[in-house]
């Protein structure tokens, strides 16, 4: 934790005349409103909008004093947090259109950066310096001006006083004495906590809330047990200590709560049929902090498998149980964990089976990928309000509508996972991992996130789940590390006329702990008016997954055939771009500044696009976008909501998966490497442990020999290849068996391997 040095220590005394004049404010606007109150659409700023003083840029011979022309471009966001598709930001508006790259990025706001914690700084008498008109935090990129008595942000071009608190002398090149132990001035990501003023009300205790559906299907299916397996091994971890607040609720054809009530050693059940008229029994009783009520607690998961071991109902009452979730932990917040098994059919949210074989493979199979009923949006949107963050485990056996179900999580900034076919010995493992992970993650309650870049830009399209306020403040009840964003970046202006544009996020929320803290990350990006420099720039593994999150927008606004047709040609003209050299505009059309020279050097593709057809191609073939009557409305879905949620590697890996040849792995894969060996450029590692991975083949069907035996992984399914003619051995040690011919396959599956032979 960085603590500020005293005012005026060893940096002499502050200027004549210098006062605070509210340096550092929050900028209250409408009190009572969670989030806008601070962060709102008055003070957290409207990127590239068009405000009072917000409009063009300075004239060119204003720069020097204008921005910060000492820029150090090795402080930046690190790249686990936040890519974008480019290095270099154009500096003419027409260089996009003519270069037909996406702009944008992907940003995991609230991941653990690799390089190490994030510095906590605690604001002194100053409080948190922030821009007067767009509410910038103070970072490492604004300039400096009168030997530090104002500073100009690098976002909005405001020059502003800076508080005595906050005042030090500056150095020969314009940069203030103190910068290097000041971590908001030489880092990409600081957190600053935040004073009483950034809250409405006192910080919550952390709630985790679970809703389980008990029908015969999921009593059957062996969810229930599986769930209140990883349940009951989740509580020791659960984030908050002895803050944590817990409850449940169980549904079929009627909700059932539970009491447990401090010091019991079991939990009271009682059944509320009536789904008309729902009422809340014992409302003191149903979310309880668990140090108080853990006996009971135990037991209640001990015993719900065997409760409803008998239940013959198939009948589904989802939406009233959400409704009753909603009554116990709307003055709270906290996060919600759903699991459903069957199509909701009783009560409120009730849906109706409407997968038609005829409309799949045709314009009209976008309408199956709607929602078809709005009560989900409705009531996440309602969630949301409330602090109230929803994950949805779906176990179909069938169609379950899963287009309108998805909606809970996306307004709420939850996440969906989908177990197809659930068989508990099969699935089981990965459904506890999963649901582990994201009981026990650190997570932000109560955020809010804004976006800002520097003026003559501006900020559009974002990507993910979220509920948007106005038209830029992003909604999150909950933020883990797994929480990804993407975003367009277009020109707000003809031209740009600074050396760098600035990527600003803020992402003020609650911690475990019960401390409100604002996360800010900061970036600066070269411009350039060379479309060569700047198509060398472009980072095709950012691109795709841009891409593919804009398609999905694409599909679900017009049809399937338009997403494949805009990434086709997304590809296609930026490759074809980047081979026609640099360009310039003459009477308003776009010309080269010179012909390709003979040896065709200038019109190949930059090698940082070589894999973007590939990976296009990848992207086409995918579940998520592909055409055809194969695949089913409720699986393309969850990869649409799969994509959402992936940062830049996973969305590579589950458009273009990884191949490893397993029967002649080195000795040593699987093992974590030695600080002592010698790394091999071509050797593959994985983890922070470096463990290293067998021998990586292409995806073709040259890679592939009947001798062999092949493991392919996408980040959540794998599969083993084996070849017909495969080692004896090989095959003993990996299924217990000398040749998989004739053997019955499903009793192989027992060891949750997925099995292809060929």
């Amino acid at each position: 934790m960085f603590q500020p040095p005293p005012p005026g220590s060893n940096m002499g005394p502050p200027p004549p005349g210098m006062n605070q004049q509210g340096i550092g404010q929050p900028g209250m606007s409408q009190p009572g409103m969670m989030g806008q109150q601070h962060m709102g659409q008055s003070h957290m700023g409207q990127p590239g909008m068009s405000q009072p003083g917000m409009g063009s840029m300075a004239p060119t011979g204003a720069l020097p004093e204008m921005i910060n022309t000492n820029v150090d471009y090795s402080i930046q966001i690190p790249k686990s947090m936040f890519r974008m598709t480019s290095s270099t930001i154009p500096a003419m508006a027409n260089m996009v259109t003519t270069c037909k790259v996406p702009t944008g990025g992907i940003l995991r706001p609230f991941t653990q950066p690799e390089e190490g914690d994030v510095d906590l700084i605690r604001p002194g008498a100053g409080g948190i310096v922030r821009c007067h008109r767009c509410r910038t935090y103070i970072n490492p990129f604004v300039a400096w001006l009168d030997n530090g008595r104002k500073w100009r942000c690098n976002i909005c071009a405001h020059v502003n006083e800076t508080s005595s608190a906050y005042y030090c002398h500056l150095d020969a090149n314009n940069q203030r004495k103190d910068k290097d132990i000041r971590p908001e001035l030489c880092k990409g990501v600081v957190e600053w906590a935040a004073p009483p003023e950034y809250q409405v009300r006192e910080p919550q205790p952390p709630a985790y809330f679970f809703v389980l559906d008990v029908s015969a299907a999921a009593v059957q299916s062996g969810m229930l047990a599986s769930a209140a397996e990883s349940i009951k091994q989740s509580l020791d971890e659960l984030p908050g200590g002895d803050r944590t607040m817990v409850g449940f609720i169980t549904f079929d054809a009627s909700v059932h709560y539970y009491a447990l009530a401090p010091n019991s050693t079991n939990a009271q059940m009682m059944v509320v049929g009536d789904l008309d008229e729902l009422f809340i029994p014992a409302p003191a009783d149903l979310l309880v902090f668990l140090k108080d009520s853990r006996e009971a607690v135990d037991s209640l998961l001990d015993n719900l498998p065997t409760m409803f071991g008998n239940n013959t109902a198939t009948a589904s009452c989802l939406g009233p149980a959400l409704k009753a979730a909603f009554t116990v932990m709307k003055a709270i917040g906290g996060k919600m964990s759903v699991f459903q098994c069957v199509m909701p059919n009783l009560g409120d949210g009730l849906l109706k089976p409407r997968e038609n074989p005829k409309m799949m493979g045709t314009p009209d199979e976008v309408k199956l990928l709607r929602p078809g009923s709005t009560f989900y949006k409705d009531t996440g949107l309602e969630f949301s309000k409330h602090h109230i963050s929803v994950d949805m485990y779906i176990f179909p056996h069938q169609y379950i509508d899963i287009s309108s179900l998805a909606e809970m999580p996306r307004m709420t900034a939850g996440t969906m996972f989908s177990y197809v076919g659930f068989d508990s010995r099969r699935d089981g493992a990965r459904f506890v991992s999963q649901l582990y992970r994201r009981l026990t993650q650190p997570t932000a309650f109560e955020a809010v996130l804004r976006i800002r870049c520097t003026k003559g830009m501006r900020i559009t399209n974002f990507y993910g789940n979220f509920n948007i306020r106005g038209q830029d403040l992003l909604a999150l009840p909950n933020c883990t590390p797994d929480s990804v964003f993407g975003f367009d970046l277009f020109h707000d202006a003809q031209s740009i006329n600074t050396p760098f544009v600035t990527i600003q996020s803020a992402l003020l929320y609650t911690t475990s702990d019960g401390e409100r803290r604002i996360r800010v990350s900061t970036h600066a990006l070269k411009t350039t008016s060379k479309t060569s420099e700047f198509l060398e720039s472009v980072d095709a593994e950012a691109v795709t997954a841009l891409l593919a999150k804009q398609a999905i927008s694409v599909a679900l606004k017009t049809n399937l055939d338009n997403a494949r047709n805009k990434l086709q040609l997304a590809c296609t003209e930026m490759i074809r771009s980047s081979k026609q050299g640099d360009m310039r505009t003459v009477s308003g059309y776009t010309v080269p500044t010179s012909q390709p020279s003979s040896d065709g050097d200038k019109s190949k593709a930059p090698e940082n696009l070589d894999l973007m057809p590939i990976y296009t191609l990848g992207l086409m073939k995918n579940v998520a976008f592909r055409g055809g009557t194969d695949v089913n409305p409720d699986e393309r879905i969850t990869a649409h909501m799969k994509i959402h949620s992936m940062f830049i590697e996973d969305t590579l890996s589950f458009i273009h998966p990884r191949l490893f040849s397993i029967h002649d792995m080195n000795s040593q894969a699987g093992l974590p490497l030695n600080e002592d060996d010698d790394k091999d450029a071509t050797q593959q590692t994985a983890g922070r442990n470096m463990i290293l991975l067998p021998e990586g083949k292409s995806l073709s069907v040259e890679s592939l020999s009947s001798q062999g035996i092949y493991y392919l992984d996408n980040g959540h399914d794998s599969f083993i290849w084996v070849g017909r003619a495969s080692d004896a051995a090989s095959n003993n040690a990996l299924f217990g068996v000398d040749s998989l011919d004739n053997v019955n396959v499903s009793q192989v599956r027992d060891s949750h391997l997925n099995l292809t032979l060929r």
